[in-house]
């Protein structure tokens, strides 16, 4: 882990020299939040990393430490515009995993060997996908709605969980608010997911969900540093279903590498929770929007 903080810290320090260089200009980090439409013909493809490590847990009301796990999500989501009125987007999103548990090291996710009893990779699921702006006179409020279809027959082989073998229909809320002196930005998201009845998963019949706000600061137009609060719940409505929820903190960067390309980095820990590890994430993204 420490490799990981190491070079997470060089792209900052490296994206903080950038960004003396004054852009006059908005830039796609300034101006195309996740709460802004596509115009027709526009495309914007993100290709986000997730890795989650873990040492400790909290079940039952007892919190230990654990045998080390870690799960890479690897997902593309691709959008386009498909209105004059530029209220209507489509996309496809696409979901890769690769875990692997019993006090492996993290960055064994990268063998993607398979070695039994202790890793599992592949394609898990993709989902279909529309967001729209519900409101005319509310742009920077829209909605994404999607639906996930699994591509796991197992969640857990030889004692290794993949991902979710159920359906999942997943709403998530974008809203955001640019502040006068066009240096600070606030953004908001509840990120709302059912997941249907499914005998064999963990999720059978429940309602996830994650809200946040991620407060951003512009030294330029090129560069912008964050920080974020998130909530996870998970609701159960079966009699003896799981549920778990955790209250995470964090922070990160983004900088506007060409005028259509841009990378993003975050860190965050799930510093509380119940039913629940208590890990923390490195997250790296490149999102292109042309």
């Amino acid at each position: 882990m420490k490799k990981i903080s190491i070079l997470l810290l060089a792209l900052t320090i490296s994206a903080l020299g950038f960004s003396q260089d004054e852009d006059t200009q908005r830039s796609v980090i300034q101006e195309f939040t996740p709460s802004i439409l596509l115009k027709k013909g526009q495309w914007d493809i993100k290709w986000f990393n997730n890795l989650y490590t873990e040492t400790r847990a909290t079940f039952n009301g007892n919190e230990g430490d654990i045998p080390r796990n870690t799960f890479l999500t690897s997902t593309v989501d691709i959008f386009t515009g498909i209105s004059d009125s530029r209220r209507v987007n489509v996309g496809l999103l696409l979901e890769f995993r690769s875990n692997v548990i019993g006090g492996r090291d993290a960055l064994d996710v990268f063998s993607f060997d398979g070695e039994a009893g202790t890793a599992r990779s592949g394609f898990t699921s993709f989902a279909p996908a529309i967001k729209f702006n519900p409101f005319k006179n509310i742009g920077n409020f829209t909605i994404q709605s999607a639906f996930h279809i699994p591509l796991v027959d197992n969640e857990t082989e030889d004692g290794v969980f993949l991902d979710q073998s159920g359906f999942i229909f997943q709403n998530r809320f974008f809203y955001d608010y640019s502040f006068a002196d066009g240096k600070w930005q606030l953004f908001s998201e509840l990120n709302t997911e059912y997941n249907f009845p499914e005998e064999n998963s963990f999720a059978d019949n429940s309602l996830r969900l994650i809200p946040g706000v991620f407060l951003s600061y512009f030294p330029s137009s090129k560069f912008t540093v964050l920080g974020l609060v998130q909530h996870l719940q998970l609701i159960s409505f079966q009699t003896d279903g799981f549920e778990q929820d955790a209250t995470i903190l964090g922070g990160g960067a983004k900088y506007q590498l060409t005028d259509e390309l841009n990378i993003e980095f975050l860190y965050s820990n799930f510093v509380r929770g119940n039913d629940t590890g208590l890990g923390q994430t490195f997250n790296i993204g490149l999102r292109a929007l042309f």
